[in-house]
C-alpha cells in the first residue's frame, strides 16, 4: 500500500479540510461503482448522478489524495503527446479528434468550475520553455502548425530576448506563450468536483480501500478488512497509478512513478525576480520542470521523479537542487511545504481507455495530462455507461502496450529508459 500521508503538501495547508466521510459497513448496492476520488472518478460520479443512476465512489484515502490533488495545476492543451507523433500513429482525422477533445475538456474544466462555483483559483497562461537552443525552431513551427492545421491561435512564439523578460533566468532559449492554457489548485479543484457529485446523489466512501474485485452479475468490490463490499453492475477504475492489486489488465499498462513539488515561503516582490507575470511554465525536459506563482506569493516548483508508491522521506533537497539550475537567484529562499505525488503513466504516454472485462472499463495513464484531461474522461466514462460511446470508442484505438514483463519487469524496464532521457536532458 502506498506509505505516504495525505497532508503536507501546500494545497492542504490553504484549502480548509471538509468535514470527514462516512466509512463504508455491510453491503452497498449500485448501478455503478468508481474506485478512485480523483478527477477522472468525480467526474463520472457527477455525470452519472445527474442522469439518475446510482453511483458509489470507493477512495482508499481521502478525496484527491492521489496525483488529483497533489500535482503542479497545470492545464496545457491537446494530449500528452504533440499533434505531431498523434499524426503519425493514428492519422491526420483521429489526430484532429483527439485535438478537438482537448479543447472539450478545457471548455468543460471552465463550466464545471464556474457551474458549481469552485474555487480552485485558476489563471490563464501557459509558457513551453525550451532548455536547448535547438528546440526553439521546432517549437515555433509546431505553433505555426496548430494555427494553420488546428485552427489554434493562441499560441505565441517567444524567442531568447522574449523569454528571458518573462522567465528570469539564463536557463531557457525561447519557446511558447500558451494564451489559453492555464493553471489552478488542483486539490480545491478535486474536492469541488466531490461535494457537486454528492449534490446530485453519488455517495462517496473514504477510507474505502478496494482489496478485491469478483467479475460477476453483478460485480463485487470486497473493501478494506471488516467483510465491507459493493456490489454493481458496472464498475469504472479511476484510480490512474495506484490500483495495486486489483485489476492486472489495468496493472500491466499503467506504471506508478512519483514526481516531487516544493513552494518557497511567500517572495513579496522577489516573485519578479523570478517570473514577470502571472504565466505558468513547463519546459523542454523529459524529465520535466514546471513551476508557477502561487495566489498568495509563492513559486511553485516541480522537478525529479522516482519509481515507487514510497516518496523519499526529505523532499525538499531534492526539489532545491532542481529548483537552483533554473533561478540561483533563490539560493538564500526556504521552501516552506515539500511533496509527492503518484500518477500513472504508460508505455507511449497516451492514456489506457478500454473496456478490461464485461463491465468493467478505465481511463487512467494521462502521464503528466490528467488536470485538462481527467474531468472529461470521466464524462465520457458516463456516456459510456449510458451506450453513447463515439469518443470512448477514439481512445480505445489508442496504441497503448502493456510493460513488456507485466507488472514484474516494467519498474525495472521504466527505470532505465527514463535514467537514459534524464541523461540526454543534461546533454
Amino acid at each position: 500500500m502506498t506509505a505516504f500521508p495525505p497532508a503536507g503538501s501546500y494545497y492542504d495547508a490553504v484549502n480548509p479540510a471538509p468535514p470527514p466521510r462516512p466509512r463504508l459497513r455491510g453491503v452497498a448496492r449500485a448501478d455503478v461503482a468508481i474506485i478512485g476520488a480523483g478527477f477522472t472518478g468525480l467526474s463520472a460520479a457527477l455525470h452519472l448522478a445527474e442522469r439518475g443512476v446510482s453511483v458509489v465512489v470507493l477512495e482508499q484515502a481521502q478525496v484527491g489524495w492521489g496525483a488529483s490533488g497533489r500535482n503542479g495545476g497545470q492545464v496545457h492543451p491537446g494530449q500528452r503527446l504533440d499533434q505531431d507523433a498523434l499524426e503519425r500513429l493514428m492519422g491526420l482525422d483521429d489526430a484532429r479528434k483527439l485535438w478537438r477533445l482537448a479543447e472539450d475538456a478545457k471548455t468543460l474544466l471552465r463550466g464545471l468550475i464556474a457551474r458549481h462555483d469552485i474555487d480552485c483559483r485558476y489563471e490563464p497562461g501557459l509558457i513551453h520553455a525550451d532548455h536547448k537552443p535547438g528546440f526553439v525552431a521546432e517549437a515555433h513551427a509546431y505553433a505555426e502548425r496548430l494555427r494553420e492545421v488546428y485552427g489554434y491561435p493562441h499560441m505565441e512564439a517567444l524567442d531568447r530576448e522574449r523569454i528571458r523578460e518573462l522567465v528570469k533566468t539564463d536557463a531557457y532559449y525561447g519557446g511558447t506563450l500558451d494564451h489559453d492554457g492555464g493553471h489552478l489548485d488542483p486539490l480545491a479543484l478535486a474536492r469541488g468536483l466531490a461535494a457537486a457529485a454528492e449534490a446530485a446523489g453519488a455517495r462517496i466512501y473514504e477510507g474505502a480501500r478496494v482489496r478485491r474485485l469478483v467479475h460477476g452479475r453483478p460485480h463485487t468490490l470486497q473493501v478494506g478488512d471488516d467483510g465491507a463490499e459493493v456490489q454493481a453492475d458496472t464498475v469504472l477504475i479511476c484510480s490512474d497509478g495506484l490500483l495495486e492489486g486489483v485489476e492486472p489488465a489495468v496493472e500491466a499498462h499503467v506504471m506508478p512513478i512519483a514526481n516531487h513539488i516544493a513552494t518557497t515561503v511567500p517572495l513579496g516582490e522577489r516573485l519578479t525576480e523570478v517570473l514577470a507575470g502571472r504565466a505558468a511554465v513547463s519546459d523542454s525536459r523529459f524529465v520535466v520542470y514546471y513551476f508557477r506563482p502561487t495566489p498568495d506569493g509563492r513559486l511553485l516548483f516541480g522537478g525529479g521523479e522516482t519509481y515507487s508508491t514510497t516518496l523519499p522521506k526529505s523532499i525538499a533537497p531534492i526539489v532545491r537542487g532542481h529548483l537552483l539550475k533554473v533561478f540561483p537567484q533563490l539560493k538564500d529562499v526556504a521552501l516552506e511545504h515539500a511533496w509527492g505525488g503518484v500518477l500513472g503513466v504508460t508505455p507511449t504516454r497516451l492514456p489506457f481507455v478500454r473496456e478490461v472485462a464485461p463491465g468493467v472499463l478505465t481511463a487512467a495513464g494521462y502521464s503528466g495530462q490528467g488536470v485538462l484531461l481527467g474531468p472529461l474522461f470521466g464524462k465520457i466514462l458516463a456516456d459510456a455507461v449510458a451506450g453513447r460511446l463515439e469518443s470512448f470508442d477514439l481512445l480505445a484505438r489508442l496504441p497503448v502496450p502493456p510493460f513488456p514483463g507485466g507488472t514484474w519487469l516494467r519498474k525495472p524496464i521504466l527505470v532505465a529508459a527514463m535514467s537514459y532521457f534524464a541523461l540526454r536532458d543534461r546533454l
